[in-house]
């Protein structure tokens, strides 16, 4: 039976944290990258297969130069000052890994890209969900985060992605800072109560 994390445990992943606009210049290391990775790839998503793909940029690289114009108003500076960026993508080409991933059912996504909305609905949807794998797991390691849609896709896809060896097949879907978090500027916004936003049926 799984165990029940603590009320501080809560209190870090969701209670307490809040959306980093800001940065210190605290270190993240590459280790502590590497850990969050390992973490987030053990979060479910359909048939184990894992769409998304993740590019860590790190701050003062040459990637984050050329990261840095594709960004909208404000999201350029904090994008600079965040230790890391992410850019959380998904493989057009996923089902190609699926021999790795579920080798007793390698070719059952072989003919998903044949009906064009399930097909893209399976890689936004799972990428997705392992991109809020990735927030938990940061918050988890201690990290702030600073998720966002404040960029060009095509101008990131160009850059990062289009005709690489490796990459070629990635589409970027949205972006996520990285770091310690400076303090916030205001106070925590309201969240819908339960009546305004779920339902139990019987």
């Amino acid at each position: 039976m799984a165990r029940r994390l603590t009320e501080n445990d809560f209190d870090l992943l969701f209670r307490d944290a809040r959306t980093a606009q800001g940065f210190t210049d605290d270190d993240v290391t590459e280790e502590t990258i590497r850990e969050l990775y390992d973490l987030l790839k053990m979060g479910p998503t359909a048939g184990n297969s894992c769409p998304a793909r993740f590019l860590f940029i790190r701050k003062g690289s040459e990637a984050k130069r050329r990261l840095i114009p594709h960004m909208s108003g404000s999201n350029k500076e904090k994008t600079g000052d965040a230790p890391w960026t992410v850019v959380i993508a998904y493989d057009t080409e996923f089902y190609e890994k699926m021999p790795v991933l579920f080798p007793d059912r390698p070719h059952m996504f072989d003919k998903l890209p044949e009906d064009d909305t399930k097909y893209r609905n399976h890689m936004v949807l799972n990428s997705s969900l392992q991109g809020a794998y990735l927030l938990i797991a940061a918050r988890g390691l201690g990290l702030d985060c600073g998720p966002m849609a404040g960029f060009s896709k095509d101008g990131v896809d160009a850059e990062f992605f289009e005709g690489h060896p490796e990459r070629g097949a990635w589409k970027s879907s949205w972006l996520c800072n990285l770091g310690h978090m400076t303090p916030p500027k205001f106070d925590r916004l309201p969240r819908l109560d339960f009546q305004a936003a779920a339902a139990i049926l019987d």
